[in-house]
């Protein structure tokens, strides 16, 4: 038996050491030099690595899946079977598929349920596609359990999607948790509290806190898989998008404080930030600054006005935060102001970095003089009523935007737009990301100018 494994990383080791101690004639490939296991044989490409092989492994992350296939397919020979263990959506499975060309009818999704650090290539597995049997049959005779479903690339992928939405979220809660007890000077108390809700007690508190801080790249890609097939079912991934975002997080480092998070924000624009976001999030045109290139960003507290009222912004005041954002649902009423330069003078005082307004503001001049950034409907001499009622730190709609307390808010001369805190570094990431290919584009697109 000749089994190749494209990529050589922990779970691609594991499995090569695994099938070479059964005797097989292993070959491995990994752009990456690292140290290969007892018994495999290492290949200068993926192209040499399949030759001849009888069953491929692929373990290059779901970001390569793909193109690692496409590059493979003309090499496998007729009887090889190619099976896809990478992490990845559905789709992104029937997309490897696909790539196969020919070689599809023998390919398989295989999920990993389970970790293959833990349990090694004895790992149990869900194999779905054409040749989910031939890879049952294989990794059998590792000791691996594998429930070959049938069906398409994807099936496999999907239920172990469904796994995600518990596992990974389990996994998540347990690192904040550790962090929040070790903020409190109590990780004792807390690590304790855990353990004893878990089956395994310490040992798989160890192993979820460490493996998911170690992973969480990875894991982030799965939770925000996950996310998407819950939305796809009809389900609100309210938890799975804050366990996703949760993850972003961890694989940024050490774990950064909301201002930390709302300082990256302030070097992206809102532009940015709606592509990387689906145009999600966007205050209407119609809530304009009132000074021109003014820029914000804050979090959000959240203030509910009857139309002409502002007893509410009045009671925020009193309870804002330095580095708050005053967000205002005032109904979209032009023909009274909300606020004008006393309470933006107040708001200074007490750190607010900006308000927030659907509805009418006044003192425009001074407004602009102050530098106390400002969006606002429209401007009006008529000054307010203070009778109520009002909510401060309710959910409010704001040009059409819902805003909870604690969003976070950017807004720049091209408008305003608020981010979940459980959607920000994921958001983050695709804004940055998006910049990155603006700035590609427009280097090719001044060179094509100076032919």
């Amino acid at each position: 038996m000749r089994i190749a494994v494209l990529g050589l990383g922990e779970a691609g080791s594991i499995y090569a050491a695994g099938f070479a101690a059964t005797g097989a004639a292993v070959t491995g490939y990994d752009p990456v030099a690292a140290p290969l296991p007892e018994g495999v044989t290492r290949a200068a490409s993926a192209a040499e690595a399949v030759r001849g092989a009888d069953l491929v492994l692929s373990l290059v992350t779901a970001a390569h899946a793909v193109e690692v296939a496409a590059e493979a397919a003309p090499h496998l020979a007729e009887t090889a079977v190619f099976a896809d263990l990478n992490a990845a959506s559905p789709e992104r499975k029937a997309e490897v598929a696909a790539a196969l060309g020919d070689a599809r009818h023998r390919c398989a999704d295989v999920a990993v349920i389970g970790s293959v650090p833990r349990f090694g290539p004895r790992t149990a597995l869900l194999a779905s596609g054409p040749a989910a049997g031939d890879v049952a049959e294989l990794f059998g005779t590792l000791g691996a359990e594998v429930d070959a479903i049938g069906g398409a690339p994807g099936d496999a992928s999907r239920r172990k999607i469904l796994r995600t939405v518990f596992m990974k979220g389990l996994g998540a809660v347990i690192t904040e948790a550790m962090d929040a007890g070790a903020a409190a000077g109590e990780t004792s108390w807390v690590r304790a509290q855990i353990a004893g809700e878990l089956v395994g007690g310490e040992a798989a508190l160890d192993r979820l806190d460490r493996g998911t801080r170690k992973h969480a790249l990875r894991r982030a890609h799965e939770s925000e898989a996950a996310a998407d097939l819950l939305r796809s079912l009809g389900v609100a991934p309210v938890v799975t998008a804050a366990v996703g975002s949760r993850h972003r997080a961890l694989s940024a480092g050490p774990a950064r404080s909301a201002d930390e998070l709302i300082a990256d924000y302030a070097q992206i624009p809102t532009a940015a930030i709606g592509d990387a976001w689906d145009r999600l999030g966007f205050v209407g045109p119609r809530v304009r600054p009132m000074c021109p290139d003014a820029h914000l960003v804050g979090r959000a507290l959240t203030v509910l006005c009857r139309p002409g009222d502002n007893k509410g912004i009045h009671e925020a005041l009193a309870l804002a935060r330095p580095g708050d954002v005053l967000v205002v649902d005032g109904g979209g009423d032009p023909s009274r102001a909300l606020i004008g330069e006393l309470i933006a003078q107040r708001a200074i005082n007490r750190g607010v970095r900006g308000v927030i307004i659907d509805g009418a503001v006044r003192d425009a001049r001074a407004l602009r003089e102050s530098g106390f950034p400002v969006w606002a409907v429209g401007v009006s001499p008529a000054g307010p009523y203070k009778a109520g009622p009002c909510r401060v730190g309710t959910d409010v709609a704001v040009g059409g935007a819902v805003v909870h307390r604690g969003d976070i808010v950017v807004a720049d001369s091209d408008g305003v737009i608020v981010v979940p805190p459980a959607e920000a570094e994921r958001v983050l990431a695709g804004a940055r990301a998006v910049l990155d290919d603006e700035a590609d584009r427009y280097r090719k697109i001044l060179g094509e100018r100076a032919c």
